[in-house]
């Protein structure tokens, strides 16, 4: 019980019947972009918690987090039924190595993400650090239904801002669109679709990829890039690819 403290709901926003965001006023421990917190309730007397990546960057104080609910889950069913005022247990405590410190030098970054696995990166993106250590960044958001394309207020101020230096490119991959790419991020990347879209290249020299979301996409984007030289990064052994599962 020590390392939880009640958090306050400061707003419940249901972006599909599924996907929410919760944002909570809480006195927690300082965070980097990239990391994640816990969020619990009480459920049968015990506090059953789950780890949530804060969507929101470090300098604003309240958190918000992403999330699906799983209907067969102890937890997101009712996070996602919490009300303005609601109380929330967090945990003081932050964790989690997704972060910019973790990734080596390089001038492309590239952002490949599933689902609510977009989280982190939005906090990354409203963080400076990113925009000083890399000249482009390419952000790609890949989800079963268009409405699943969240969060398009936050991207396009950050587009608004940071103009040619960033690129958003959707994928859906269970319904036709007039604008985004169809199928998966790994069949994209092997048939070079992704980088020509782009207009940037997967190179080893030049490129550092972060990905979060499905675990099988991780798998298989990360074979497809050693494809193209980009290897995973290990703080022995530097390299291309960071990643974290979202399951």
């Amino acid at each position: 019980m020590s390392n939880w403290v009640q958090g306050k709901v400061v707003e419940n926003n249901h972006w599909t019947d599924l996907l929410y965001s919760l944002r909570i006023e809480a006195d927690i421990d300082p965070f980097v972009a990239g990391q994640y917190g816990r969020l619990g309730l009480e459920i049968d007397d015990q506090i059953v918690g789950r780890p949530y990546s804060f969507v929101n960057p470090p300098h604003e104080n309240i958190y918000e987090f992403y999330s699906i609910t799983v209907s067969e889950g102890p937890l997101s069913p009712k996070l996602s039924s919490l009300r303005e005022g609601d109380k929330v247990w967090i945990d003081k405590r932050v964790n989690g190595f997704f972060t910019l410190n973790e990734v080596p030098d390089g001038k492309d970054m590239w952002m490949l993400a599933t689902g609510t696995g977009l989280g982190p990166f939005l906090s990354i993106l409203n963080s400076d650090e990113v925009w000083k250590r890399f000249e482009n960044i390419v952000l790609v958001h890949a989800v079963r239904f268009a409405q699943e394309l969240t969060y398009q207020d936050t991207m396009q101020k950050i587009s608004e801002k940071y103009k040619s230096r960033f690129q958003i490119i959707p994928f859906v991959s269970r319904e036709e669109t007039d604008f985004a790419s169809d199928g998966r991020i790994p069949a994209a990347i092997k048939t070079e679709k992704l980088e020509d879209k782009a207009g940037l290249a997967f190179n080893p020299e030049t490129s550092q990829v972060m990905m979060c979301g499905n675990p099988d996409m991780l798998i298989e984007t990360r074979n497809a890039l050693k494809e193209k030289g980009l290897m995973k990064n290990l703080r022995r052994s530097p390299g291309h690819i960071t990643s974290e599962s979202y399951w």
